[in-house]
C-alpha cells in the first residue's frame, strides 16, 4: 500500500463527500478509490467513513484525522512543487474554475502570456456560470465575483468589476433615457440572476442611496446574452465594464443612469488555505494580479472619455 496515495484518496472522498467524485477527480476507477480507502482503513484497523446508498459521511477517526491528513498531502505537493522549482521549471497541472462572464474575450491573451512564461504548468480551465467551492468541486482555485462558501477558503482580490446599466441609442430614442432609478419601472429590463442581492437594487448618487425593487423582462445567468439583448434594441440591461465595455467604447451602447452608481464587486481567486498546488497557484494568481490594476484597461478607457465616474463603490452585504 502506498500510505500518501491512499492518504491522499482519503483527503478527496472526505472533501467531496462521494467516492465516484473523488475518482473522477483523481482520474482512477471508482474501485481504485474504494481499494485504497480499505486498505488504508484496514491499516488503521478502524473505518474512516459510514457508508450507505446515498450519504458518505466521515467516522470519528476520519474526523479525528482529517484535518491533519488534509495539511499533510498539501505539504507532500509543496515539497515536490519546490523541488521542481529549484529545478527550474515549475510544472504540473493546475486547475481552474471560472465565471463565463468574467473570462471570454479577456483571458486568453492572459492565459498564453502565463504558459509562455511557465510552458510546463499545464492548465484545466471549467468555465460555467456555477458558484464552485474549489475544494468540493477539485480544483485548485476559482475565479468568482462571489464570497468564499467557507472560511477555510482564502479569498484573493484580483480586480474590481463595475456593472452600469446600458442600452443602444437606438432603444434610447425610441422609449426615453431614464433621468432617475425609479423610471427604471418603465422599461425593459434584462438582469442577471447571480446577484447577491437579487431583486433588490441600490443606487449611489451624492452620497445618499436610493434602494428599489426591479423585474426583469430577461432574467438570466449569462451576461453575454444580456449583452446581445441589448444590441438588439431589446431594452436596458445592467453589465460589468468587463463585457461591456468595448460596445460602449464604440457607441454601440450608452450608458444608462452613469451620475446613479451601482456598487462593484471583486473578482477574486478562491482557494483552500492548504492548497495541494501552492507554488503553481501563487505563480498563477500574482500573473494575474500584475495583468490588472485597481483601474482594469476596460474601465480606464471609459473614465477617460467620462463615460463613467472614476469613482468606486464598493459592494457591501447591508447597503448592496
Amino acid at each position: 500500500m502506498d500510505r500518501l496515495q491512499s492518504i491522499e484518496t482519503f483527503v478527496r472522498v472526505a472533501q467531496t463527500q462521494s467516492f465516484a467524485e473523488a475518482a473522477r477527480q483523481l482520474r482512477v476507477a471508482n474501485s481504485v478509490v474504494t481499494t485504497r480507502v480499505k486498505q488504508l482503513e484496514e491499516f488503521l484497523g478502524a473505518p474512516l467513513f459510514h457508508r450507505s446508498t446515498r450519504v458518505v459521511r466521515l467516522s470519528d477517526m476520519g474526523q479525528a484525522f482529517l484535518r491533519d491528513c488534509t495539511e499533510l498531502v498539501a505539504r507532500a505537493d509543496s515539497i515536490v512543487d519546490q523541488m521542481r522549482d529549484a529545478r527550474g521549471t515549475p510544472s504540473g497541472t493546475l486547475r481552474v474554475h471560472a465565471l463565463t462572464g468574467m473570462v471570454l474575450g479577456r483571458f486568453a491573451s492572459l492565459l498564453r502570456e502565463f504558459q509562455s512564461t511557465y510552458p510546463d504548468i499545464h492548465l484545466e480551465l471549467i468555465v460555467s456560470d456555477a458558484v464552485a467551492d474549489p475544494v468540493k468541486a477539485g480544483v485548485d482555485c476559482a475565479l468568482q465575483i462571489f464570497p468564499a462558501a467557507s472560511q477555510e477558503l482564502v479569498a484573493r482580490p484580483l480586480f474590481p468589476v463595475r456593472r452600469v446599466l446600458c442600452a443602444t441609442p437606438a432603444y434610447l430614442k425610441a422609449h426615453g433615457t431614464p433621468a432617475t432609478p425609479r423610471e427604471l419601472h418603465r422599461h425593459k429590463l434584462g438582469l442577471y440572476s447571480g446577484y447577491p442581492t437579487r431583486d433588490r437594487w441600490t443606487f449611489h448618487h451624492g452620497g445618499e442611496q436610493t434602494t428599489i425593487y426591479l423585474a426583469a423582462a430577461l432574467l438570466t445567468n449569462s451576461v453575454h446574452l444580456l449583452r446581445e439583448y441589448a444590441l438588439e434594441h431589446a431594452g436596458i440591461v445592467c453589465l460589468p465594464t468587463l463585457v461591456a465595455g468595448d460596445a460602449i467604447a464604440r457607441g454601440e451602447l450608452s450608458v444608462v443612469l452613469a451620475e446613479h452608481q451601482l456598487s462593484s464587486f471583486s473578482l477574486s481567486a478562491v482557494y483552500a488555505g492548504t492548497s495541494r498546488n501552492a507554488l503553481k497557484l501563487r505563480l498563477f494568481i500574482e500573473h494575474i494580479a500584475t495583468r490588472f490594476t485597481r483601474v482594469p484597461p476596460w474601465d480606464a478607457t471609459l473614465i477617460e472619455r467620462g463615460l463613467i465616474p472614476s469613482e468606486l463603490i464598493e459592494f457591501s452585504r447591508t447597503s448592496g
